[in-house]
């Protein structure tokens, strides 16, 4: 194992792959289910072809790469979509551990079972939901959910699949021994604490709402404040009402966020008479979360009814926290103090694909940093060899269970 040959070869991958749909503001934008992520898709497939792997696709587009096409294995996993305007990293730097892990095995001869996955539509720019080509495979979407949540151009991702040629009715994954995934942080924690490895415990789940305020569009100037019905005042107090209630919620790792807001029609001079807004809670803790969920769920009936105004609330998901496997988060720390990695043991406040895996195989998780925390950003930054360091990790992890 040449580690500095290794920096270079990675740094040469992420390079390759750092133009592909580039913005003008300088991120990229590689939606689920578009041209961009096919291009990505066939990027991995080059790369893989020249460390003389194999690949192929399952019915619903995932890629794997693999030596052999093995009846069990162990899956590292991860995706190569974006949000819009996002980072370079998220997601490309667990499929490129992937490769760089199979690599290692090739040349040091061993004999492990591994397929090195890249999923589709992690994010949920596209279609509202996260992690869909992990869950198709894993059988967690249903079919009616596939029928109604749809894209920026109106298409059910139902009706995407069939036009692509997927399958909707995809059989379930087997085989799998094990599922790991190295991603970035996406947050601070590992940073400010000083650490290089952060040895995932669990993965915040999330409780997501469009809400819809009808109000009345009015004239600025000649609507006495009395009579108005002003639908961006409403969605204003349910802002920062959520903030109020994750904040009491903040000991258990609760978070609440409306980070999408429609107003219309967002005039200078006009009352507003409608907002689209998007509202997520997330934590590890359940009873949390619903507390939470419950609290702005009746403050958004007892603020409306207070200005008059209209509202549809619709549920676009609750997931429920999960737990990965105690025995591999233990192995992998285990290890990580073997190679002297700087580690903590720590929560996922994202979710990832490991999520899906996590409920049916044993499932561990290794983040590293990304500078100052940044990420769905085109800033996101990595010191790629904090990928190397974390890919270790998890080949020695499979190196230990190759002897069991």
């Amino acid at each position: 194992m040449d580690l500095h040959k290794d920096l270079e070869i990675i740094t040469r991958w992420f390079k390759a792959l750092e133009p592909i749909g580039e913005d003008k503001t300088g991120g990229v934008t590689r939606l689920g289910y578009t041209k961009t992520e096919d291009v990505m898709h066939g990027a991995i497939r080059n790369i893989a072809r020249n460390l003389g792997f194999k690949s192929s696709s399952d019915e619903v587009g995932n890629t794997y790469i693999y030596e052999e096409n093995y009846d069990k294995y162990y899956i590292i996993g991860s995706h190569l979509d974006s949000v819009i305007n996002g980072g370079r990293y998220d997601g490309v730097a667990g499929v490129l551990s992937g490769l760089l892990i199979m690599k290692w095995i090739k040349e040091e001869g061993l004999n492990i079972p591994v397929k090195t996955a890249a999923f589709r539509c992690e994010e949920s720019s596209s279609f509202g939901i996260a992690t869909v080509g992990s869950s198709l495979i894993t059988n967690t979407l249903d079919i009616e959910k596939m029928k109604q949540v749809k894209n920026q151009e109106g298409k059910t991702l139902y009706e995407i699949l069939k036009s692509r040629g997927h399958n909707p009715y995809c059989k379930k994954i087997d085989g799998v021994l094990g599922y790991f995934e190295l991603h970035i942080e996406q947050g601070r924690v590992l940073e400010v604490s000083n650490k290089k490895i952060g040895i995932v415990n669990g993965i915040a789940a999330a409780t997501r709402y469009w809400l819809f305020i009808e109000g009345r569009q009015d004239h600025s100037g000649a609507t006495p404040m009395g009579m108005r019905k002003d639908a961006l005042c409403a969605a204003a107090e349910i802002v920062t009402e959520l903030e109020k209630y994750a904040d009491e919620e903040a000991e258990n790792s609760t978070v609440g966020t409306v980070g999408f807001i429609a107003n219309s029609p967002n005039a200078f001079n006009v009352i507003s008479g409608n907002v689209k807004m998007g509202i997520d809670i997330r934590g590890i803790d359940k009873k949390s979360i619903e507390k939470v969920d419950n609290e702005i769920v009746e403050f958004i009936k007892k603020v409306c009814e207070k200005r008059k105004l209209k509202y549809k609330l619709i549920p676009i998901s609750k997931a429920k926290p999960v737990k990965l496997d105690e025995k591999l988060k233990l192995s992998l720390a285990e290890t990580a103090e073997s190679l002297k990695s700087e580690y903590m043991i720590m929560n996922s406040g994202a979710g990832h694909d490991a999520m899906k895996f996590a409920e049916i195989y044993p499932t561990g998780m290794v983040f590293i940093p990304c500078r100052d925390g940044i990420s769905h950003n085109k800033e996101e930054k990595i010191n790629f060899q904090d990928v190397i360091e974390g890919s270790r990790v998890i080949f020695e992890e499979l190196k230990k269970l190759a002897l069991k």
